[in-house]
């Protein structure tokens, strides 16, 4: 399979247009315009029935002792975990590409509804619902993309992994409200072959990318 973006090269930074912040000099950072990025795929293995597209950033502080506080920084050896940007299922077999600001164009407060995705897809919540949750308000359900976010002070650049998994069954085996992990799961055993690219992204001037 391949995978490539016109918005972004694999293994370089994502320009800020398709974040959901941007540094900001005197706030440290300010809401960008969140707008998803260009993809296109092809070279699905024979029996590809429907593609699942995720992306995650593996690189998330595990703890939020540091995170965002000023004379302070999140160190390098924190352990990290998955924090999920995009979640789309059920992407028919006839598809092949994401035009740039087909799911997000803009941050919209309170997240995005999960009415149909790109090509009749199904969105999943990314992971800002857990984020904001309490949020008076931004608090809400973000389905489909929203953009890279890490803290302004962490100490290294976020990695944002996007993957296109090719599934020999035409519905991914998840309903109502779901998230990117459930989705992986309910894939396993599903996949015929999948491909990834890679952009960088940090809003610490400290940490050049």
């Amino acid at each position: 399979m391949k995978l490539t973006s016109s918005s972004f090269t694999d293994g370089q930074a994502i320009p800020v247009e398709h974040a959901f912040c941007r540094p900001e000099p005197d706030s440290h950072v300010t809401l960008s315009e969140n707008k998803s990025p260009q993809l296109s795929w092809g070279d699905a293995p024979e029996g590809t029935k429907s593609f699942v597209l995720i992306c995650h950033d593996p690189d998330v502080p595990s703890r939020p002792d540091d995170v965002n506080q000023e004379g302070r920084t999140v160190p390098s050896d924190l352990p990290r975990v998955d924090f999920y940007h995009w979640v789309l299922v059920d992407i028919p077999v006839s598809a092949t590409d994401m035009e740039a600001g087909v799911d997000s164009s803009c941050v919209t407060p309170q997240g995005k509804d999960q009415d149909q995705g790109p090509h009749g897809s199904r969105r999943g919540i990314n992971s800002y619902t857990d984020w904001f949750a309490g949020d008076q308000d931004m608090g809400g359900n973000y389905f489909g993309y929203d953009g890279p976010c890490p803290p302004w002070n962490d100490s290294i650049v976020h990695h944002y992994l996007f993957t296109i998994y090719a599934l020999d069954i035409e519905s991914c085996p998840v309903a109502g409200t779901f998230d990117g992990a459930e989705v992986v799961a309910a894939v396993a055993g599903h996949v015929l072959g999948s491909v990834t690219i890679t952009g960088l992204y940090s809003l610490n001037p400290d940490v050049p990318i």
